[in-house]
């Protein structure tokens, strides 16, 4: 259990989050990115894209260019739009049907796919990636772990079976919010990478855990090694500053975006990760372990790109950090098959309580450790 907690002293992430790192002057390695990203070379990492894309097509074998993984939100939409406008690209999308899906998020696909959009989207067994599921919750307090490994085990699978070198994934999330920085000037990375940053190093733990056959996993098991040499796999995020705000409203002006009515549970934003309702619960147990939640997260992006003070965010986490999506506690007792006061438990168990005590059946930041507005 991680103890020692600070907070940033330009935006508000803290110590607890895995892998972040902290210069002199406080700054998490985030913030550190941000300044980067002011005086960094974009034109040279842009004749790097060109080279990368000229040498898939020159190698290709396939009908398609390339592959991007979308789920039709703002991102993966913004990233297929360059492709194809910028660079004229011949693109192939991939969307991995998430457990739990929103209205709002087939419509946003739907919308995304009738700008002309090639699509497949992939539907693993609901009980294969319920399993997997339940068991990332139960040990790792990952809630949506089984459909997190196949939005990258599929999306290889599919490249390989359409002979496309090339796959795009939107931004590398442990360089852009505060995480390992091993691929900050790197290109490309490969499915080791996945497994051990992405997936937390427990890849091998949850699957085994399942007693599934190969058969049943097919769609959540990674490719042979060698195979993977032949592909060529990027975070656009590091061809270009990356900033989530005006890919939505590229997405929302071309292609039909729609956002929530309302913010998302825990934070004051209602235009992101609106795919699936697993995604509060993933953030809420983010809130339980390190003492942060999706508020914080999103305060920081918008920090970062200058669209809010530090001062101005505290008031928003204060308020919105750690609230439970009780709302949907049902549905996610009936998804893992679990009785209400063992789900319930089972949250419990998981609560940092070095950072967090538990008031009027709520788990809050102990006081020495909230913010002050």
């Amino acid at each position: 259990m991680i103890k020692k907690f600070f907070r940033c002293k330009n935006c508000l992430n803290c110590s607890t989050r895995p892998r972040i790192e902290f210069d002199e002057r406080g700054w998490c390695n985030a913030c550190q990115w941000m300044e980067k990203k002011k005086i960094l070379n974009w034109d040279e990492r842009q004749e790097e894209l060109k080279t990368i894309i000229k040498n898939a097509i020159m190698n290709k074998k396939g009908v398609y260019d390339c592959l991007v993984a979308v789920s039709g939100g703002k991102d993966g939409t913004y990233v297929t739009h360059q492709l194809k406008e910028k660079f004229n690209l011949n693109v192939l999308t991939i969307t991995v049907r998430p457990p739990l899906e929103l209205e709002i998020s087939k419509k946003n696909l739907e919308n995304f796919i009738a700008k002309g959009i090639n699509n497949i989207l992939i539907s693993p067994s609901s009980e294969v990636t319920a399993k997997l599921d339940k068991i990332g919750l139960i040990k790792y307090g990952q809630g949506y772990y089984g459909w997190l490994i196949s939005i990258h085990t599929a999306i290889l699978k599919i490249a390989n079976k359409f002979d496309i070198g090339l796959i795009f994934y939107s931004e590398d999330g442990e360089i852009e919010y505060g995480g390992s920085t091993s691929t900050i000037n790197q290109s490309s990375y490969n499915q080791e990478f996945m497994k051990e940053k992405i997936l937390n190093n427990t890849y091998y733990d949850v699957i085994n855990s399942s007693g599934l056959n190969k058969n049943l996993l097919y769609w959540h098991t990674f490719l042979p090694a060698d195979v993977t040499k032949e592909l060529t796999i990027c975070h656009w995020s590091y061809f270009e500053a990356w900033d989530p705000y005006r890919n939505y409203l590229l997405a929302k002006e071309n292609y039909g975006l729609s956002e929530l009515e309302e913010a998302n549970t825990g934070t004051f934003t209602n235009f992101a990760q609106n795919d699936q309702s697993l995604a509060s619960l993933h953030y809420y147990l983010m809130f339980l372990k390190f003492g942060f939640g999706r508020a914080t997260q999103d305060a920081g992006i918008e920090i970062r790109r200058s669209a809010m003070t530090r001062e101005q965010a505290i008031p928003l986490v204060s308020i919105y950090d750690g609230i439970p999506p009780v709302e949907n506690y049902d549905i996610y007792c009936d998804y893992f098959k679990m009785e209400r006061n063992k789900f319930e438990e089972l949250l419990d168990s998981f609560a940092n309580k070095y950072l967090l005590e538990k008031v009027e059946d709520r788990w809050i930041l102990k006081d020495e450790y909230k913010l002050i507005f």
